[in-house]
C-alpha cells in the first residue's frame, strides 16, 4: 500500500475508532483531557509504525493497546501522590495488553464504555450548550473550529464551553460509567435533549445565511443510531431517532432556489428521502411496541409521521395532528407546544380556532421575542382575510428572526398582504 493510501487508511480508522478509544481511556484515567491526549498519541504512533508494518488486522485494538502503554509509561515516570492515580497505575500495569485480550475486552466493554462517555458528556451539571459542544467533540470527533462554524460561534467561545464542561465533570467527580436503573432513567432525558438540540440547530438554523446545516443533522442522527444500538429497550431513544429520521427526510425540500425557505405545506414531496421515512417509521413502530407511544418524542415522531404519510399536502390528516398536539400538551405542557397546537388547530378547524388558542396563551414569557409566534398569528390573520393585521405580524416576526432566509420569507409574506395597486 502506498504511503499516502496508508495515511488515509490510518486517518479513516482513527475517525471511526476515536470515540471508543476516548471512552475506554476516560474510564481508566478518569480524565477527559488525558484520554484525548492518549488517543492522539496513539494516532501519532500509528502514523509512524503502520507505513512500515502495514495496517493491523484489528486497528482499533492496536490503537487502544498503544494508548494504554503510553498511559502506563506516563504513570511509571511521573511521581503520583494522589491515591487515585496510583490505583489507576496498578490497574493498568497489571492488565494483560496482548492484542487478543484487548480485542476481547473491547468487544465486551465497548457498549458500556461508549455509553458511559455519552452519559458523562451529557450530564445535567453541564449547561445545555456546553453539553452539545462536548458531545460533538468527544463522540462526534468534530474539531473546535467545526463546532464553532456549526453554531455560528467563535472558536475561543466554543473552546471555553468545552473547557467549562470538562471542569464541571472533574469538579463533580463524575465516573465515566453507565448510570444504573433509576439514575439512568433520570439522566436519559438529558442525553436525548442534547442530541435533539444538535439536530434542531441543523434542521432550523437559529442564525446566519443558511436555512439548514445538514452536517449537524447527520451527526445527531448518527448519535441517535449509536444510542439506539446501545439501549435497544428504551422506547424514547427509538422515538427520538424516528423523529430525526423523518424530519431529516425533508431537508432537501426545505430550501428552494437560492436557498429560500419553503414551508412544509408547499414542499415538493418527491424530494423527500423515502429511505429515511421508512427508517423513521420503523423506529417509531419499535418505540410504540416497547410501550412508549405516549412519550414526548414518540408523540412528536407520530406528528412527523402524519406528514410523511401524506403524498400531497392536501392529504394531511390535520385532525389527527391536532389530537396528537392535544395529547402532547398534556404530557409536556409548554408555551411552544401550545403555539404549535394552535397552528394544528388552525389547519384542522380554521384560522379562528388558531387565533383563540393564541389569545389564550396571553403574554407567555418564553415566547417574548420568539419569531414563530407573530409568524403564526400573521398566517391565521392572512387566512382569515385580515390582511393589514397580518402584514404587521409578519413584519414583527421578520424583525425578530436572526436567520436571513427566514427573514426574507417573512418579509415576502408581509408584502403579499398589501392590496394591489389600481
Amino acid at each position: 500500500m502506498a504511503a499516502d493510501e496508508t495515511r488515509r487508511a490510518i486517518e479513516a480508522t482513527f475517525r471511526i475508532e476515536r470515540a471508543r478509544l476516548i471512552a475506554g481511556l476516560a474510564r481508566l484515567t478518569r480524565d477527559v483531557d488525558r484520554a484525548e491526549e492518549l488517543a492522539q498519541e496513539a494516532l501519532l504512533i500509528a502514523l509512524a509504525e503502520w507505513p512500515k508494518t502495514g495496517v493491523p488486522t484489528n486497528p482499533g485494538a492496536w490503537l487502544m493497546a498503544a494508548a494504554k502503554r503510553r498511559a502506563i509509561d506516563g504513570i511509571r515516570h511521573t511521581r503520583m501522590r494522589e491515591r487515585k492515580h496510583a490505583e489507576i497505575a496498578r490497574e493498568l500495569d497489571n492488565r494483560d495488553t496482548s492484542l487478543e485480550d484487548l480485542e476481547a475486552a473491547m468487544d465486551d466493554d465497548l457498549g458500556d464504555e461508549l455509553l458511559g462517555l455519552i452519559f458523562t458528556a451529557c450530564h445535567p451539571v453541564i449547561s445545555a450548550e456546553a453539553r452539545a459542544a462536548l458531545t460533538l467533540r468527544l463522540i462526534g470527533g468534530l474539531t473546535t473550529g467545526e463546532i464553532a462554524r456549526a453554531f455560528l460561534s467563535s472558536e475561543p467561545a466554543i473552546a471555553q464551553r468545552i473547557v467549562r464542561a470538562k471542569t464541571a465533570i472533574g469538579s463533580a467527580g463524575l465516573a465515566f460509567e453507565v448510570p444504573r436503573a433509576a439514575e439512568r432513567a433520570a439522566r436519559l432525558p438529558s442525553v436525548l435533549e442534547v442530541i435533539y438540540l444538535i439536530f434542531n440547530e441543523g434542521y432550523a438554523a437559529t442564525a446566519g445565511e443558511d436555512l439548514v446545516r445538514p452536517a449537524l443533522c447527520a451527526e445527531a442522527q448518527r448519535l441517535g443510531r449509536i444510542l439506539a444500538g446501545l439501549l435497544p429497550e428504551e422506547p424514547e431513544v427509538h422515538a427520538l431517532l424516528a423523529l430525526m429520521e423523518i424530519q431529516a427526510s425533508r431537508l432537501a425540500a426545505r430550501a428552494g432556489q437560492g436557498g429560500a425557505f419553503v414551508p412544509l405545506t408547499e414542499q415538493d414531496r418527491t424530494r423527500w428521502d423515502r429511505l429515511l421515512i421508512v427508517r423513521g417509521l420503523a423506529a417509531l413502530a419499535r418505540a410504540e411496541a416497547l410501550g412508549g407511544a405516549d412519550g414526548p418524542y414518540a408523540l412528536q415522531a407520530a406528528l412527523a409521521a402524519c406528514h410523511a404519510r401524506a403524498n400531497r399536502a392536501e392529504e394531511t390528516d390535520w385532525h389527527r395532528i391536532a389530537a396528537l398536539y392535544d395529547r402532547l400538551a398534556e404530557v409536556t405542557p409548554s408555551p411552544v407546544v401550545e403555539l404549535n397546537r394552535a397552528v394544528a388547530h388552525s389547519m384542522a378547524f380554521g384560522p379562528a380556532a388558531g387565533l383563540r388558542l393564541l389569545d389564550a396563551l396571553g403574554d407567555a414569557a418564553p415566547l417574548r421575542g420568539y419569531a414563530p409566534l407573530p409568524a403564526a398569528r400573521g398566517d391565521f390573520l392572512f387566512r382569515a382575510g385580515r390582511l393589514a393585521e397580518a402584514k404587521d405580524q409578519f413584519e414583527a416576526a421578520a424583525g425578530l428572526t436572526r436567520n436571513a432566509r427566514e427573514k426574507a420569507f417573512l418579509l415576502a409574506r408581509a408584502a403579499s398582504c398589501e392590496a394591489p395597486a389600481d
